[in-house]
């Protein structure tokens, strides 16, 4: 990882998930000063992450937001980078007023059920050549 890179926040998604894969393709599309990178949970890069912040390795129910040696995951992942993000998605960081216990335990229901309403691939998200310098692994 050079040194822009490591600047940069990292979103750690689940590379097989269809929903997962369709917010990664939402942020590509919203991210205009590409201020994010990507990496799939199930990669090298998502695995250290993990590691390093004593994560389970074997359950992707959450994508995280990893910036420097913080972590935010969750709902709470999921208003920061709505607020990072910028322009009018940066108002549903007033969500962040709701206790993260009711926040996240909506956040699990959907996680929880996300394979069954969005399905699944068999394979991690490949981004196509011209986005490819903004994933990790």
């Amino acid at each position: 990882m050079n040194t822009d890179q490591a600047s940069r926040p990292v979103v750690l998604f689940d590379g097989v998930c269809n929903l997962c894969n369709a917010t990664v393709q939402f942020i590509l599309r919203h991210d205009r000063k590409e201020k994010f990178l990507f990496a799939s949970l199930q990669g090298e890069y998502g695995r250290k992450v993990l590691e390093a912040h004593h994560l389970p390795s074997d359950n992707f129910s959450s994508f995280l937001l990893a910036d420097g040696d913080r972590i935010f995951a969750k709902s709470t992942g999921a208003l920061e980078l709505c607020r990072r993000l910028g322009g009018g998605w940066k108002i549903l960081y007033a969500f962040i007023l709701i206790p993260a216990p009711v926040r996240d335990a909506v956040y699990g229901y959907v996680a929880r059920n996300r394979y069954r309403w969005f399905g699944k691939q068999d394979t991690c998200y490949m981004p196509t050549p011209a986005l490819k310098r903004r994933f990790l692994d």
